[in-house]
């Protein structure tokens, strides 16, 4: 009796061990599985974030060529992660507009809208606005280096997109004004670049502003325009241009003697302005002296020999 109490007894802790190696096997083999994913879970945690944690350091230091290389980095594994093409597309701009080398610029530029229009197909409606301005100033600087206005249409379309879903930005008139412009459509470039003005004024503006009124025949207005550039800015450049286009404004109004004033002081601050030498040729024209124009588009000739307006003139009175 006391054999078969004893046979029971071994036979129970036998079984309660087996029990509690199970529970040990199964707590170990669920502690392992979940230290396996864990470990997944913070590699894939850290993979991810500490690349853009760098990519958003150097973005605040303005370092885009360092954010172009670690956003590039990225793309090769993650071809389409979305953030990565955002910042790539965002700094390959601003690298393509800093950028001396015309070939480098456009290649930077095309990277810069594929990826943007990338990152726009599958975009939250939050951020849509900001990566429409920014294609449509890559679009605008896109059609800067193309030496055709191919691109100028397409900057319109998507910085009215940004605008009219209420997106803030400074320069949106004045990109607009001058894509209008490339387009001739003068009435509207007027207009983009007159709400420029009120946001920012600049002698540019005013230069360009002039110049708009002066295609679309109001040559008062531009005046208005003109004599303030001539005023107030520093850019002499600027104002010669702006002297030489008033120079025209009064040949077209038959004031020759107001017009050579311009342009003999542009030949007192620039003696190799062909323009001036020409602008003086035809005023002479207008007067009837031949004689004193053809010399003056002789002089223009010497500096410019391939000057159109010139060599017109110049065969013209063979």
């Amino acid at each position: 009796m006391k054999k078969m109490v004893l046979g029971r007894s071994v036979t129970k802790r036998k079984n309660r061990f087996l029990l509690k190696f199970f529970i040990f096997a199964i707590i170990v083999s669920i502690l392992s599985v979940s230290v396996y994913f864990l470990r997944r879970f913070v590699l894939s945690k850290i993979k991810s974030q500490t690349p853009f944690s760098a990519i958003y350091e150097q973005w605040n230091n303005r370092d885009y060529n360092e954010v172009y290389n670690i956003t590039s980095k990225v793309l090769e594994t993650e071809r389409f992660q979305p953030t990565a093409l955002m910042l790539n597309g965002y700094a390959a701009f601003y690298l393509a507009v800093s950028s001396t080398d015309t070939t480098t610029a456009q290649t930077l530029l095309d990277e810069s809208i594929n990826n943007i229009r990338v990152v726009l197909q599958d975009a939250k409606a939050p951020i849509i606005p900001q990566l429409e301005y920014m294609l449509g100033k890559a679009y605008f600087y896109k059609n800067i280096l193309s030496s055709y206005h191919y691109y100028s249409d397409l900057a319109i379309e998507h910085l009215l997109k940004a605008k009219n879903a209420g997106y803030e930005a400074d320069d949106i008139p004045e990109y607009l004004g001058l894509s209008y412009s490339s387009l001739n459509r003068v009435q509207e470039s007027i207009a983009a670049f007159t709400e420029a003005l009120i946001v920012r004024e600049s002698d540019i503006l005013l230069m360009a502003i002039a110049e708009q009124y002066y295609k679309n025949g109001q040559p008062k207005a531009a005046m208005q325009y003109l004599f303030r550039v001539n005023s107030e800015s520093r850019n002499e450049e600027l104002v010669l241009r702006s002297r030489t286009l008033l120079g025209q404004i009064y040949i077209d109004d038959e004031k020759y003697e107001e017009a050579r004033k311009e342009f003999e002081i542009i030949l007192e601050k620039e003696p190799n302005s062909a323009d001036a030498y020409y602008g003086i040729g035809v005023t002479y024209e207008k007067e009837g002296d031949l004689i004193k124009a053809r010399s003056e588009w002789r002089k223009a000739l010497r500096i410019q020999v391939n000057h159109a307006g010139a060599l017109n003139k110049m065969n013209s009175y063979k």
